[in-house]
């Protein structure tokens, strides 16, 4: 790579650190538009037409952040974003003609960061692009914080892995840093525009209840499943995780 200077988000970067998108679109014409614009703000782009090329893709480029396209031939949007969420954590904007609200929670559930509906301006996808890039490296771990404990509950940020006990539970990403978020800030209230700020980041767009569905999700898979109660609600206000200690 050279040295040279080129300007990205109105900031001077070096070339070589550049941040590499991976877009999965099969609307060919679709893909060229967003490639010229990425690539005219200074991103280095790589393109699949398809499901199985982006697994592909994605192994031989080790791109920065992923735009996937929902409805794909070969494999869905949701498979391939539940394949790589196997291997990566990298930013996935799941891109949809489909604009219901389940449709929506569907892509986050299988992985994906955020969601932008078709056909949508090129400012909003850059802007979901910057914020996403943003959330990635500020999510990144410290190391005197890799494991955090509610009760019995154990979060290990690291290996991205919850278990209650010696059961290990399974979450989907955006469930995993909610639950983060939460005992990070155990016994203490957090509204729900907190929780959509830090989780879903500054730029989200999207309905607010949709905290409340995913703290239904992680209720359903902790408190419920296990006959414990680790999340509370302050009606009218937000949630917290409650301590031990707390308890009466």
């Amino acid at each position: 790579m050279t040295s040279s200077v080129l300007l990205y988000s109105g900031v001077r970067i070096m070339e070589e650190n550049k941040i590499k998108v991976l877009i999965v679109e099969d609307e060919a014409k679709l893909a060229r538009f967003v490639e010229l614009e990425l690539k005219h703000e200074g991103y280095d782009v790589v393109i699949a037409e398809n499901g199985r090329a982006a697994i592909e893709k994605f192994y031989e480029s080790s791109p920065d952040i992923m735009l996937l396209d929902l409805m794909l031939p070969e494999l869905n949007g949701m498979e391939v974003c539940r394949r790589i969420r196997k291997e990566s954590d990298i930013p996935i904007i799941m891109i949809t003609a489909k604009g219901e609200t389940m449709d929506k929670i569907a892509g986050l559930d299988s992985g994906a960061d955020d969601y932008i509906t078709k056909p949508f301006v090129i400012e909003e996808l850059l802007a979901r692009i910057r914020a996403a890039m943003r959330r990635s490296t500020m999510d990144k771990p410290s190391a005197e914080s890799d494991i955090l404990t509610l009760k019995n509950l154990t979060v290990d940020i690291s290996r991205r892995t919850v278990k209650l006990d010696d059961n290990e539970i399974e979450l989907t990403k955006r469930e995993f840093d909610l639950l983060a978020y939460l005992i990070k800030n155990k016994n203490i209230v957090i509204t729900r525009e907190q929780i959509l700020n830090r989780v879903w980041g500054y730029d989200y767009f999207g309905e607010t209840n949709i905290v409340d569905v995913y703290i239904r999700y992680l209720r359903t898979k902790i408190d419920d499943k296990y006959g414990v109660k680790f999340i509370h609600t302050i009606r009218g206000v937000g949630y917290f995780a409650k301590d031990e200690e707390q308890d009466n």
